[in-house]
């Protein structure tokens, strides 16, 4: 299948790459043109020369920085040429982490130009987008369109969750996030308590890893980026502050109280303030700790 991909960079290029793997014709954009210029000598793909030649392909994936981001790419820019010729089936799957209203409200404008759209962030980080066994969360309207794309995910990923209508996958990604943020700042806080009475970091993880306050963050992130001080996920402060963002929003929207989601949401946004959005998100716990050494290397 002919397959377009926009967005090349710590998540997309990896996904993109298995995507040519899987033996799809792959034709590659990216507004960082050394950055494209080196994906296509690395995987054989083709370069798009422009947003209108993009929209010739059959299916294209979007792996941008956020929801405004992507409606920006795929209306406006270079006036509009995504939407002024495009393949007559040409599906969209937008796998970048967008706000679920915005989502719905993208799949109505592009319908108007023939073009069709599901959501399908993902989660894994880095190392799971290059061995291809992302989680991925699909919002989708029609069978048909799940049908469709679901092959083309199998290539990045081992395992989809359907979570519903178009912009649910959107809402959980952004609900993920957020208990990921929540339990990091939780974790950081004690890894800091537990220092401070006397404790060794590395062996308050250990002992983590084994006993109830066992997540993502103890088994992947704290050993090595925040006690080894690597702070090096991949994944900017900015970025993840946004998800919790998106969450916070939908909370409002569903008139639900939310008093942890406004917490941690205050928390990263202080951060991310103080740092600035390009950080790694594991450096979260030097904004937090500000006035002291906060953990030992």
């Amino acid at each position: 299948m002919k397959i377009g991909f926009v967005g090349l960079g710590n998540m997309g290029g990896p996904m993109a790459a298995n995507v040519a793997k899987a033996g799809h014709e792959l034709m590659a954009y990216d507004a960082d043109a050394a950055r494209l210029a080196q994906f296509v000598e690395e995987t054989g793909a083709r370069a798009a020369e422009s947003l209108e030649q993009l929209g010739s392909c059959e299916i294209v994936i979007a792996m941008l920085p956020t929801g405004p981001v992507v409606r920006e790419v795929l209306l406006s820019a270079e006036q509009g040429g995504f939407t002024r010729n495009p393949h007559p089936e040409l599906m969209v799957i937008d796998m970048s982490s967008s706000e679920p209203v915005g989502t719905r409200e993208l799949g109505e404008q592009l319908a108007r130009h023939g073009i069709r759209l599901v959501d399908a962030p993902v989660s894994g980080g880095m190392t799971r987008a290059a061995d291809g066994t992302l989680a991925i969360m699909l919002g989708v309207d029609d069978e048909a369109d799940a049908a469709r794309v679901e092959p083309i995910l199998l290539t990045m990923s081992t395992r989809i969750f359907r979570t519903g209508p178009l912009g649910s996958g959107h809402a959980m990604k952004a609900l993920n996030n957020y208990v990921s943020a929540a339990c990091f700042a939780a974790t950081a806080e004690a890894l800091v308590i537990g220092e401070q009475f006397g404790l060794d970091p590395s062996v308050i993880v250990d002992i983590m890893n084994v006993s109830t306050g066992k997540n993502f963050q103890t088994e992947v992130v704290m050993k090595s980026h925040v006690v080894e001080r690597q702070f090096a996920t991949g994944f900017k402060i900015g970025l993840l502050t946004k998800d919790i963002r998106i969450a916070a929003d939908l909370a409002r929207e569903m008139q639900i109280e939310t008093p942890v989601l406004e917490l941690i949401y205050s928390r990263w946004q202080t951060a991310t303030e103080q740092l600035g959005a390009d950080r790694d998100n594991s450096e979260a716990v030097l904004s937090w700790n500000r006035g002291r050494e906060a953990l030992s290397a």
